[in-house]
């Protein structure tokens, strides 16, 4: 939650190593003979990035207009959000780091870390260890009781994730004080 620089390191990694154009060295497979040559990085991951970082822009700046310039260093964008969110009533800072916390986990996903939705339970049942499912874009409960009406099991999208987690912590810090 606050403090809380996983996000950061995620979004550091993924720009520091997930923008590098892969490269293909002799025996790696045959290709066509390129016409044009490849672009130098990896544009989705720029894109995923950009966008990201616009998401917590709009959101720290529907809530305080006069925010200031974001940083230009990308993964500093969560802490000038959370700096301008100390004076948010509960619920809006609830909201802003379930967003950065959902990001975190596309950020691991797209760095092909499917694993970081294994660590959630169930919003339905409480079953923990979902799993991703990459075609769906969602995590599944691996309960096999635990299905919809149309007796698929439930499949949730990271946000819902995200949602319960920093709802979690919340109901845990406000109970602990």
């Amino acid at each position: 939650m606050l403090g809380d620089n996983t996000t950061e390191q995620r979004l550091r990694l993924l720009q520091a190593e997930f923008t590098q154009h892969q490269r293909r060295g002799p025996g790696d497979g045959r290709t066509a003979t390129r016409t044009e040559s490849p672009a130098p990085l990896d544009i989705n991951v720029l894109d995923r990035i950009h966008t990201a970082v616009n998401e917590v822009v709009g959101h720290t700046r529907a809530a305080t207009p006069d925010a200031g310039p974001a940083p230009s260093d990308e993964t500093r964008i969560y802490d000038w959000s959370r700096q301008h969110a100390a004076h948010f009533q509960p619920e809006r800072q609830q909201a802003l780091e379930a967003l950065i916390y959902r990001q975190g986990l596309e950020h691991a996903i797209a760095m092909g870390d499917t694993g970081v939705v294994n660590k959630h339970p169930c919003p339905a049942c409480g079953c923990w260890g979902l799993l991703w499912r990459d075609a769906a874009q969602r995590a599944a409960c691996i309960n096999r009781y635990c299905v919809d009406n149309d007796g698929l099991s439930h499949t949730w999208p990271l946000k819902t994730l995200a949602h319960h987690h920093i709802a979690r912590q919340f109901a845990t810090k406000s109970s602990a004080t």
